[in-house]
């Protein structure tokens, strides 16, 4: 066995159960009553101790043995879920994250003093009293495979019908019963008689003897059966558990991992309901039966049945052994429907799809170069093939964004009770999807704009009861699909924005002219310009001016946008659109001044012809109305000065309509190509300040095309829109594009 790949995926199993207890803690704030809560959370705990012992992390299994046994006085109703044992939970959690990093990492080295401590101190706020730690792990493994805990006032009912030969084999029945004593106290002894037979025909070698027996003690099944193990032979013996034993079963089945399908007996059997002896006693019988019944054309017994009949074990216990077994039947079915992936290599898939896709352009172009017309019925089909590849291949590393939303829930509890401030977050729209690559990048700026909220936007609760809103607010996260687009919202009905007191703050930074004409969406996007915050003191979170640009930047960095609303005493919508992957996408093939460009299609909103008579110039900024909307936009032979000798610029140009967010321009080509798929692949060092572009992509023919960066184009063209409205007016009425 590969220990250190065994370790690996323990680790990554361990971070994904210390995210669902974290999320289950969190939840149990609000619904403290939630039996499915807690026992998520106990089973959290559970399988990392035992997948911790098989790997002798000591440390790992003493600390969440302690918090285990709390645990189920949580789940047995001893112990409430109030907010002090919420928070020591969700610190235990951060504590074993931090001791199985140690326990990797370390190799065999014993445990700072300084997490020693920390440790201890989380455990005397989890129980009221000292650490009471096991003084080893194989201790904690006993206390559990014993069962644990107090032991109520009912006891073990023990019921013993010794054979007709017993004495005759040289066993003594009372000296069992003696020993019984030692494990405990024997409230309770009836002697049975209702076998002895007249006294003239009692045989005095023989055993007519059976005892009812009631046991306080704190053994397990298998410790008093154990106690008979010379009397299998001779001896007819039953025990049925105290009614304690049967909530502590029901309690150890919940605990359960969902990790593997045992048998019914099997399961009781690892819970310490059952011996191995009652369960093969059990089958005995039921293959008896069953040859029986077949003879009589009967249906065989269940073995649940048969224990239950036996009073070995009782029936609530057996029904929720079944539904244990049909949960993790469904489970075993699911997981066995997916299997981990290496990042890595799904990366490297991704990317040959990529040239597959490249390689199936150029053998379409071929085949129409040389109108071999008996193969392009074969590249056709080929060509879906690919695209149904790339869609597939696409898919594999297509994720929820609802779990790194939900991160930010531990984010806004801990952050809003630092500030003394009451804040609900609202998760919408979790199941939407987009591309791993991409929700691992935005996971910092979200977690920013979140913080941003928290310490910006939602006021303190007087201050909130003073401007008659709910003491408590609200932090809304959204997403949901639009045109090849992920959206995503971060919303909160704080405080708000002041354009007011960003426009002065501006003009005294100098980042803009005090007669600089500003619309009220772009003085609020000032907010994203570096070293501007209209905080008046800084905190450890924010107030410094420091991180809205790099948000910025990174979203930017995503081929997305960010836009930001906000109404003064209302709150903040801040709304971010990117891409669903950045891998292969949709193109529109355009051509100007001889060199092709590739432009996003799901940003394409339509294409329509152009000339000069329909220009309005001002300062070379030109715009056309289309169709009563004024639609700024620039060349891009101009743009990119590509003013090619060889190629005539013929009297028709094409202007294409791209969209990004809320926002158009036009993008005046010479030549429409037509749809086509891209991959697009990134620009070395030397290209990586080259504006309008966003990568590069090779086509068929073997050339390459620049991917057109849509939002950097359309923010150009609108800043020589305003900036030539602000310029003196050149006469003209605006003309009209068909």
């Amino acid at each position: 066995m590969n220990l250190d790949s065994a370790k690996q995926t323990f680790a990554q199993e361990a971070e994904d159960l210390l995210r669902q207890m974290e999320d289950a803690v969190l939840s149990l704030e609000d619904e403290p009553d939630s039996e499915e809560h807690i026992n998520s959370v106990f089973r959290a705990i559970h399988t990392i101790k035992g997948s911790a012992g098989l790997f002798g992390f000591d440390e790992v299994v003493s600390f969440t043995h302690v918090m285990e046994t709390e645990l189920d006085k949580v789940r047995a109703h001893e112990r409430p879920v109030d907010t002090d044992l919420a928070a020591v939970l969700l610190d235990g959690k951060d504590h074993i994250a931090t001791l199985i990093a140690h326990a990797l990492e370390s190799e065999g080295e014993p445990l700072p003093d300084a997490l020693r401590a920390a440790g201890g101190g989380l455990l005397r706020r989890l129980t009221g009293e000292g650490p009471s730690l096991p003084s080893s792990p194989e201790q904690a493994r006993d206390v559990e495979r014993e069962g644990g805990g107090e032991l109520s006032a009912d006891n073990w009912l023990i019921s013993l019908q010794f054979g007709p030969d017993a004495l005759r084999n040289g066993m003594d029945p009372l000296s069992f019963i003696r020993y019984l004593r030692t494990l405990g106290e024997i409230v309770d002894i009836m002697t049975l008689t209702d076998r002895f037979p007249a006294a003239g025909t009692m045989d005095p070698e023989s055993c007519y003897l059976g005892f009812r027996i009631v046991l306080n003690s704190g053994a397990s099944k298998k410790t008093i059966e154990d106690v008979f193990e010379y009397l299998e032979d001779d001896c007819d013996i039953r025990i049925l558990p105290p009614r304690s034993r049967q909530e502590h079963y029901l309690a150890l089945l919940s605990a359960l991992p969902d990790d593997s399908v045992q048998r019914l007996g099997e399961l009781l059997v690892s819970i310490g309901a059952l011996t191995r002896k009652e369960v093969d006693r059990a089958l005995d019988e039921q293959r008896s039966k069953a040859a029986e019944g077949r003879r009589a054309s009967e249906p065989g017994r269940r073995i649940g049945e048969i224990l239950v009949q036996h009073q070995v074990v009782d029936k609530p216990v057996v029904d929720q052994a079944l539904k244990k077994q049909e949960k993790t039947k469904e489970k075993v079915a699911l997981e066995s429907r997916s299997i981990r992936v290496d990042a890595e290599r799904l990366g490297h898939l991704i990317n040959l799809v990529g040239e597959l896709v490249i390689s199936s352009a150029a053998m379409k172009i071929m085949v129409a170069r040389h109108d071999l017309d008996d193969v392009d019925e074969v590249v056709s089909g080929m060509e879906d093939l690919v695209n149904e590849i790339r869609d597939n291949a696409l898919q594999l590393r297509m994720v929820p964004i609802g779990e790194t939303f939900s991160r930010f829930r531990r984010i806004v509890r801990d952050v809003s009770r630092d500030l003394g401030k009451e804040i609900e977050l609202r998760i919408t729209g979790g199941e939407s999807e987009l591309d791993k690559t991409v929700v691992e990048r935005i996971n910092d700026p979200l977690t920013h704009l979140v913080r941003n909220a928290i310490d910006h936007g939602i006021e303190t609760p007087e201050l909130r009861a003073a401007a008659g809103k709910p003491r408590s607010g609200t932090i809304q996260l959204n997403a949901f699909h639009d045109s090849g687009h992920i959206v995503i919202q971060i919303f909160d009905d704080g405080a708000g924005l002041d354009p007011a007191r960003i426009r002065a703050k501006a003009e005294a930074q100098g980042l803009v002219e005090p007669d600089e004409d500003l619309s009220r969406a772009e003085t609020l996007r000032l907010i994203f310009e570096p070293g501007l915050s209209t905080k008046e003191q800084a905190s450890n979170l924010s107030g410094r001016g420091v991180g809205m640009d790099v948000v910025r930047r990174n979203i930017e960095a995503l081929r997305g946008s960010v836009e930001l609303d906000s109404e003064p005493g209302q709150g903040t919508t801040v709304t971010i659109i990117l891409p669903l992957t950045l891998a292969i996408i949709d193109g529109f093939l355009v051509g100007a001044a001889g060199e092709q460009y590739v432009i996003p299609l799901a940003q394409v909103a339509e294409c329509v012809e152009i000339d000069d008579s329909h220009d309005v110039k001002r300062q070379d900024h030109r715009y056309v109305n289309l169709r009563g909307e004024v639609l700024p936009y620039l060349r891009l032979r101009e743009f990119f000065s590509t003013q090619s000798a060889d190629h005539v610029l013929s009297g028709r140009e094409s202007l294409v309509v791209v969209r990004f967010g809320h926002t158009k321009a036009g993008l005046v080509v010479d030549e429409l190509h037509g749809e086509l798929q891209t991959v697009i692949k990134p620009l070395g060092k030397v290209f990586e300040n080259l504006k309008g572009v966003v990568g590069a992509t090779v086509l068929g023919t073997g050339e390459v095309a620049l991917i057109l960066d849509v939002q950097e184009l359309s923010g150009r063209a609108h800043a020589g829109y305003r900036a030539g409205r602000r310029s003196p007016a050149v006469a003209a009425s605006p003309g009209t594009t068909h």
